[in-house]
């Protein structure tokens, strides 16, 4: 099971207890499993999806910098940009998230210094998760996609829903006949493709170029000018910056599949730069995911309607 991948990770004490407990539950309890925290001077917690587990165990700071050690394989310099991104990405695609004093220099993070907690988030693709959206994302008439923006709260599962997505459109879908297409994917905090070592450790499709760790507005920009994309994909998109990459997008005749944060139309008008996307009907299909239940329910789904540029119930 994936979770024995991840004890390796820690100083032996705490990987001896993570893995004590594993053994003596349920073996599926795993796959409920979210993250794992290590705080100094405080107790192992593990998150699971409706619970969470707390150790009788105070982690020490020698065993929260051993920890990073190890992550960093033995060279943390080498990590260093990452380290200042506030996380670590490692092999699996799970995240280590980094707090602690922050040294900033020019406006921007240089050293994260006294690291005071780790959070090891676990990666979970779903395979499928995004069938129920696409009827309202693929244009089969034309072997393409519809321009697409899938909104929700945070914790809904955008970013699932964007990788399997991405992955279907990539590799095609032959139950409908569809041809995969060339997708662009700017995986700025690279939660989507989980990239280690320059290899995706998630599957995002056969016909996927990606580009993480980098601004999602530069990066546009720099996969259509170099992997002539059919799609350009990126998450959690909302500022202006974002919004004249998309446009640079679509002037090249390029189709986008993009997330954002809200719950409903009038969410996403607060945000200004938002509004001036959807004022633009740049996007012909606006998902919003339902919260509650199963990754990739659809709350409701709007359509352009280009006649007079408004969006309607689909």
């Amino acid at each position: 099971m994936f979770i024995s991948n991840l004890f390796k990770y820690f100083p032996q004490p705490i990987g001896n207890i993570l893995e004590e407990y594993f053994k003596k539950n349920d073996q599926n309890l795993y796959i409920s499993l979210e993250e794992i925290r290590l705080r100094v001077n405080k107790p192992i917690v593990l998150k699971f999806n409706q619970t969470e587990k707390i150790f009788d165990y105070s982690v020490q700071i020698e065993e929260i910098l051993e920890t990073l050690r190890i992550i960093c394989e033995n060279s943390i310099y080498s990590y260093q940009s990452q380290i200042c991104n506030g996380y670590i990405t490692v092999k699996g695609g799970h995240r280590v998230g980094i707090s602690g004093s922050t040294v900033i220099e020019n406006e921007k993070v240089i050293n994260i210094n006294y690291i005071s907690s780790l959070n090891f988030r676990i990666a979970k693709q779903i395979i499928g998760c995004s069938n129920k959206i696409l009827k309202y994302v693929i244009d089969n008439e034309n072997n393409t996609i519809f321009n697409t923006l899938i909104v929700s709260p945070p914790g809904a599962g955008k970013t699932t829903i964007l990788r399997d997505l991405i992955r279907k459109v990539s590799t095609g879908i032959e139950t409908i006949h569809f041809r995969g297409i060339t997708v662009g994917l700017v995986d700025e905090r690279g939660e989507i493709a989980a990239m280690y070592k320059g290899i995706p450790q998630n599957d995002v499709g056969i016909k996927t170029d990606i580009l993480d760790n980098i601004p999602k507005a530069i990066g546009m920009k720099m996969l259509i000018r170099s992997m002539a994309p059919n799609v350009i994909a990126a998450d959690e998109i909302g500022s202006y910056d974002d919004v004249e990459a998309i446009h640079y997008a679509v002037c090249s005749g390029i189709k986008g599949i993009f997330t954002a944060h809200g719950s409903s139309l009038e969410d996403l008008s607060l945000n200004p730069s938002l509004k001036s996307i959807m004022n633009s009907h740049i996007f012909e299909r606006i998902l919003f995911l339902s919260n509650k239940g199963v990754k990739g329910e659809i709350d409701k789904a709007y359509s352009l309607n280009k006649i007079n540029s408004d969006y309607v119930l689909y």
